[in-house]
């Protein structure tokens, strides 16, 4: 009796330590990744031949990808100059990952969809070669507003690093005159 006992304790460490290892935090962005996620997005590494604006990019072969939860000021309207601290973002966004390859994951939440946006781009997470998640960057670093129109996996995330943004006054925060999204 006291051999069963003294097994199941320990059994019990070994699937928690399992199941927190299922569950990773990524370090750079403090937003989860799955192991499930991780495995998807290894066949998801895309090569990115160009940037459309700051949330917008175009992957080989040509496909557009529209970065999920962002809102980058806009650098490309038709009829409109890039607004205040577009041009920034764009420019972020393209030293961040033109000509490099990127890892896309999706959200479920866009399934019924099939991943795709009104205009027909690939909604998607945007992982940089060294592991961080570019959507998240953009926020954090004052180039993005968090985009809360739709439902997403990281909303209340994202929502925070904005307001964290804010309140450290990066980025555009620090040098646009905005009206609160």
């Amino acid at each position: 009796m006291r051999f069963r006992s003294s097994i199941l304790p320990n059994l019990l460490a070994i699937l928690f330590l399992s199941a927190s290892a299922a569950a990773q935090l990524d370090p750079h962005t403090g937003i989860p990744e799955t192991s499930k996620e991780s495995v998807e997005s290894s066949s998801n590494k895309r090569f990115v031949v160009r940037v459309i604006d700051g949330d917008t990019i175009v992957v080989s072969p040509n496909e557009k990808v529209r970065l999920i939860g962002v809102d980058t000021p806009e650098t490309v309207h038709p009829k409109q100059a890039a607004a205040c601290f577009g041009n920034e973002a764009k420019q972020f966004t393209r030293d961040a990952v033109e000509g490099k390859t990127i890892r896309l994951v999706m959200d479920t939440v866009n399934a019924k969809r099939r991943h795709k946006d009104r205009y027909g781009r690939t909604l998607a997470y945007a992982y940089l070669p060294d592991g961080k998640m570019l959507n998240a960057e953009l926020i954090r670093q004052g180039y993005a507003h968090a985009y809360t129109r739709f439902s997403f996996r990281y909303l209340v995330e994202f929502k925070q690093l904005e307001r964290q943004a804010r309140i450290q006054t990066v980025g555009l925060w620090s040098s646009c005159a905005l009206n609160e999204p």
